[in-house]
């Protein structure tokens, strides 16, 4: 099989290099620390030129990475005295979706956030960070909560979509996403929202709509994911590469079009090489965001936030002519 992340492969390499100078130096005794420096400097340096070329479907790959890190470590990287709440009050709790109190920087808030799995058990427990309608539910219960203490609310958003199966459908799914959405534009506090690595379809949009919208530079936030549109356009799922770049769905083409804020950068190498160094990179930048947001008195809030999503979207004058036949 071909390895999914083949660009990364020189990276890996002068890392591998790197670990190996560096032991060969504690068990024999000779001074290698200009040597095991100049490396990590070049490291640094193609690790910029490296991701500067990704292409779209690359970053989705990267999105994708199983080392990303995921809501559960920016909850123990990030939050202090953190208290999870479990369940929707109405049929059980989904795993894939975390919820809890905690504090961020002494700041008290609500952190809603999907949860993918790190090893095979908890990945069948999490059903891969595809979310039941007992998870949407679960979250909007939580956001009630703290839109009644007025406590600002993160959403992390990583998710290839909500789960598709009959049971889902059963239960409810696309009511559960689509209340969301309606009460999420609604709530009387300050939201933000965090992509911090795949944003895929219903599914992320379920707890996708706030006040301000941050994207990690390796994320995507898309209707659909690449193979998906693929099979429906082409009906060649190997045409993903050509999909990604036509659905504009990095970070950049997203920011572009009005539908992200901030594009959070991530340290040299990808969110997965630096963990710690991303959350706190990432605990800075939502800090900065809480504090602007609370700022602002709730009724001017609420406005902004329609204000926000009317604006997405335009309309091609001349195309539109030609589709009315010119009334």
């Amino acid at each position: 099989m071909s390895n999914p992340f083949d660009f990364l492969d020189p990276l890996v390499e002068m890392e591998a290099k790197i670990a190996d100078l560096e032991q060969a130096s504690q068990t024999s005794g000779v001074y290698m620390a200009p040597e095991i420096q100049s490396l990590r400097e070049k490291l640094s340096r193609q690790s910029r030129q490296t991701f500067a070329k990704l292409t779209p479907w690359q970053r989705v790959q990267l999105s994708r990475h199983p080392l990303r890190p995921q809501t559960s470590d920016y909850i123990d990287h990030m939050l202090e005295d953190f208290v999870p709440l479990s369940g929707d009050r109405a049929f059980g709790d989904d795993e894939a979706m975390i919820a809890g109190l905690g504090r961020l920087g002494g700041q008290p808030l609500m952190i809603i956030g999907q949860q993918k799995g790190k090893d095979v058990h908890e990945r069948r427990r999490c059903n891969f960070g595809m979310p039941h309608p007992e998870g949407y539910r679960k979250a909007m219960a939580k956001m009630r909560l703290a839109e009644k203490f007025h406590l600002p609310i993160v959403c992390l958003i990583n998710t290839p979509g909500a789960f598709p199966g009959v049971e889902a459908e059963e239960r409810g799914q696309s009511i559960a996403i689509a209340e969301n959405i309606r009460d999420m534009a609604l709530l009387a506090t300050p939201i933000v929202i965090v992509v911090i690595g795949e944003g895929g379809s219903g599914g992320a949009l379920g707890i996708g709509v706030g006040d301000r919208m941050l994207i990690l530079e390796n994320s995507y936030f898309s209707v659909i994911s690449p193979e998906g549109c693929a099979a429906i356009l082409w009906k060649d799922s190997a045409k993903k590469e050509l999909a990604a770049e036509r659905l504009g769905l990095t970070a950049e083409a997203l920011k572009k079009n009005g539908i992200v804020d901030l594009i959070i950068e991530e340290p040299a190498g990808g969110a997965h090489r630096q963990p710690i160094e991303m959350a706190k990179i990432l605990k800075d930048a939502l800090l900065q965001e809480v504090e602007t947001l609370l700022a602002i008195p709730v009724p001017e809030l609420l406005e902004r936030r329609y204000a926000k999503f009317r604006k997405i979207g335009f309309v091609h004058d001349e195309q539109l002519k030609t589709s009315t036949g010119g009334v």
